[in-house]
């Protein structure tokens, strides 16, 4: 039907360009490395052994020698010892799918746009999971600090205890001689999951106890520093995990070359975006990182 001037057909829509309807969230992992690049792909590097050094002990005296010389004695003798690794650099790279001119050029939505701000988080997310990878060593820990949660878990209102759960993984990090104040602060990294179950276990099971805390945080909506520990909530973590580390300590990314896009122009057809970065990320001090388990019942 053929519409007349007023008529809510042949007005004017604004359209918006830029899709919403998705709360994209940030893969921010690696600005919690030490930044580090690197003109090679293979990576050759040294881990320090964790801990205090202490001379060796010797037949039926296993108490520390430097702790009770006698005068004019010799020095014990103390060593460090070093772990030579090898590394190599990874590629991560993703192209979209042809743009056509035609869509590019009437489409409602900004598709040329919004697929290269996608393609870049899709590779900036690749990114975040080798890391989280790395500093939890595919959540089969054998050099890393690791215990099981309190009680059956997180979400146990009776029996699990996540405060507890923290600060016997900072004590287990403190314990191998890294500060766990100043600028090099721990990051609890946690599944939405963990977020949800530590949220009520501070407000319901704990907030009568804790002044002020329960109405406080509901205000603020989420945690974000508990402890001394600035917490950050991700889907890339897996669930019924926590981890624990140190910003800047912890890990490094070695970056071999930065994230980058290019558009390439198909001629009379439209256009490719492609996304790549390359990079390695090394766990530097294994002993700074904790890797809480069973935090789900």
């Amino acid at each position: 039907m053929a519409d007349r001037a007023g008529e809510q057909d042949i007005r004017g829509i604004d359209i918006q360009k830029f899709v919403t309807g998705f709360a994209d969230e940030d893969s921010v992992l690696k600005s919690y490395c030490r930044q580090a690049p690197t003109s090679a792909r293979e990576l050759r590097w040294f881990k320090k052994t964790a801990g205090y050094i202490s001379p060796p002990t010797t037949t039926a005296i296993t108490s520390n020698l430097a702790s009770n010389t006698a005068q004019r004695a010799l020095a014990p003798v103390a060593a460090q010892t070093y772990t030579r690794n090898t590394s190599y650099v990874r590629k991560y790279y993703m192209k979209s799918e042809i743009i056509s001119l035609e869509d590019e050029k009437d489409s409602d939505v900004d598709v040329l746009m919004t697929m290269v701000r996608d393609v870049i988080r899709g590779v900036a997310n690749q990114v975040d999971t080798r890391i989280y990878n790395v500093l939890s060593e595919s959540l089969s820990p054998s050099t890393i600090n690791t215990a099981a949660a309190t009680g059956t878990g997180w979400d146990d209102g009776t029996n699990g205890n996540p405060i507890l759960d923290i600060l016997t993984g900072l004590k287990n990090i403190r314990s191998n001689s890294y500060a766990v104040d100043g600028s090099n602060r721990p990051v609890l990294y946690i599944h939405p999951v963990e977020h949800t179950n530590l949220m009520n276990y501070l407000i319901t099971t704990k907030g009568s106890s804790i002044p002020n805390f329960s109405s406080e945080q509901v205000k603020k909506s989420v945690v974000m520093e508990i402890l001394g520990c600035d917490v950050i909530v991700s889907t890339n973590a897996t669930t019924d995990y926590a981890l624990l580390f140190m910003k800047g300590v912890s890990a490094a990314w070695k970056q071999f070359v930065p994230l980058t896009s290019e558009v390439e122009r198909v001629i009379g057809v439209g256009k490719i975006v492609h996304v790549w970065e390359e990079g390695e990320a090394l766990l530097e001090n294994p002993k700074s990182v904790h890797l809480i388990t069973d935090t789900v019942t």
